[in-house]
């Protein structure tokens, strides 16, 4: 598992639930260190116990912490640049969707050892979706729940998703486009930044 994914769910525990509760993830996980380096690669037994640890530690559901932490990766001021990155997927939500396929290459670009899901989007018309994605670790599936619940929003975006189904082929995540212009989407200029 590469570091930066491992260092990510890290930056979320302590940011979100604090240091002490970090701490004590670190040492029911076995970690034998205080912090992921976000360049190495690590076992992906490490990634599932952290999980684990944070299940039992946090006293809440894996699938909903993943799912948190989706929504924290683009929605905190430190995922600044994810969100952009992930805004040059398409104008509108729709877009969006259709790019997800390429993101996985799109990335390994930038990083070769980075593994994201493997995904496959199947448009079924009248804004219905279907997602099937290959997931490196556990829980995996769901960070991406969250990511698209926050860039639906992002884009201004009205829609529904819900884990259709688990199993050895994939998860499938079903999408329903509501309403592709419910609100006012979150400002988002090509060249921020240059002056």
């Amino acid at each position: 598992m590469h570091g930066l994914i491992n260092r990510a769910m890290e930056r979320f525990l302590r940011e979100t639930f604090g240091l002490a509760a970090w701490r004590m993830i670190a040492t029911r996980a076995g970690l034998g260190f205080d912090s992921f380096e976000p360049l190495m690669i690590y076992d992906a037994a490490l990634t599932d116990a952290m999980i684990g640890a944070a299940e039992q530690v946090l006293d809440r559901p894996a699938d909903v912490l993943m799912e948190d932490m989706g929504t924290w990766l683009v929605s905190h001021h430190s995922g600044e640049r994810l969100r952009r990155l992930l805004r040059f997927g398409g104008v509108g939500f729709r877009d969006f969707l259709h790019s997800l396929e390429e993101l996985p290459a799109r990335a390994r670009l930038a990083l070769p050892e980075l593994k994201l899901p493997d995904m496959r989007l199947t448009d079924l018309g009248a804004g219905e979706f279907t997602l099937v994605t290959r997931a490196p670790f556990v829980g995996a599936s769901f960070v991406l729940m969250g990511l698209l619940r926050t860039m639906a929003d992002e884009y201004g975006s009205l829609a529904y998703l819900e884990m259709a189904g688990q199993g050895d082929a994939g998860d499938v995540i079903r999408i329903q486009l509501l309403d592709e212009d419910h609100a006012e989407g979150r400002r988002f200029d090509l060249a921020a930044g240059i002056v």
